[in-house]
């Protein structure tokens, strides 16, 4: 058989059209979930609703079953060339090294010939591959971000936002952003009527604030020698007490210049930095699962007042508390 990526024909430039025709690319080991999201936003027919009706295609390379990650298997009617006149070619959550080079070959000849191309999660390492990514910001799952940038040094990886559209390429962080990245296109497209409807049939909110560094746990880096690993133990059991670098420093029996350099290699962030990380943390923590008033969680996370700790925590996480309050007491309530 010839191989996909020799036959593989250009179709032609057509510039950037209006979005009708969209295709994902499914191949061995994707993710179920993502692929559910793409399914879900534009292979639905809601014409009775009046809203858009997309011309939606599931690829695949040849006919056979394509297994995904969760061990069962798709069978899909079409073949990636499907995707050389599309207007959106998607690819799904899948192993980060793991994408088929006819899916990258096929990227390349779509987005050469006008389609935009979308990266749902870890997909934005398909588009990487296929040099889609190099020079563009973008984003994935926080958990994949600096392998990104590092597989794609020519990227620039923002991983703290729900999903990044630079020019025809459009990438998203983990599961559920990818709901908010169709979400944001279809707004672009045909207005923000049709994406609050389509989000009222889904029962998802059409727009969420802040970005992903609202969902990043961030765990006590593994530590050496010197004392520092007891000395981080210690502090997070008195965030509601106030700490210096010299305070610190000497509970370690170091000066305040070596015990800094000594935590940033460790931590590769200062005393500081972490500290207010580790407040904004505990602040999360006691946000999600308590109703006390936001006073409260400011003086037993450190910060003193509330208005001290609306400041750390927006700056960290993208939301006020309040809001972090409301999304995560709802799924909390309703688990």
């Amino acid at each position: 058989m010839t191989p996909f990526v020799e036959f593989l024909p250009r179709v032609g430039n057509y510039g950037v059209m209006a979005l009708k025709k969209v295709v994902t690319l499914i191949y061995p080991g994707m993710h179920p979930f993502e692929f559910g999201v793409a399914c879900e936003a534009f292979g639905l027919d809601r014409s009775e609703q009046g809203l858009p009706v997309y011309d939606f295609y599931v690829a695949s390379l040849d006919p056979e079953p394509v297994p995904t990650y969760n061990g069962f298997s798709i069978t899909a009617e079409h073949r990636y060339t499907e995707a050389l006149d599309a207007d959106l070619v998607i690819v799904s959550a899948g192993a980060d090294a793991g994408v088929l080079p006819e899916v990258i070959r096929t990227l390349q000849v779509a987005y050469d010939n006008g389609a935009a191309v979308m990266g749902l999660c870890s997909g934005s390492f398909a588009l990487g591959y296929a040099g889609l990514l190099d020079g563009r910001r973008c984003t994935t799952h926080w958990r994949h971000a600096a392998s990104l940038a590092e597989t794609f040094p020519q990227a620039r990886v923002d991983p703290k936002v729900l999903y990044v559209c630079d020019g025809r390429v459009y990438t998203s962080a983990g599961t559920a952003a990818g709901l908010d990245l169709c979400l944001h296109l279809m707004r672009t497209e045909h207005g923000a009527e049709v994406a609050n409807a389509v989000a009222r049939r889904m029962v998802v909110p059409p727009h969420r604030e802040g970005g992903q560094a609202q969902y990043i746990e961030v765990p006590v880096p593994p530590i050496g020698s010197d004392g520092l690993a007891e000395l981080m133990d210690a502090l997070l059991a008195e965030l509601q007490r106030e700490h210096t670098v010299t305070s610190m420093a000497a509970r370690v029996n170091m000066s305040p210049r070596t015990f800094a350099r000594k935590f940033n290699e460790a931590t590769g962030t200062t005393p500081h930095a972490w500290l207010l990380r580790q407040r904004v943390l505990f602040a999360r923590r006691q946000l999600e699962a308590g109703d006390e008033p936001i006073e409260v969680v400011a003086q037993r996370a450190g910060f003193g007042t509330a208005a001290l700790l609306r400041h750390h925590f927006q700056r960290h996480t993208g939301v006020a508390p309040t809001a972090y309050r409301r999304a995560f007491s709802g799924m909390r309530s309703v688990s």
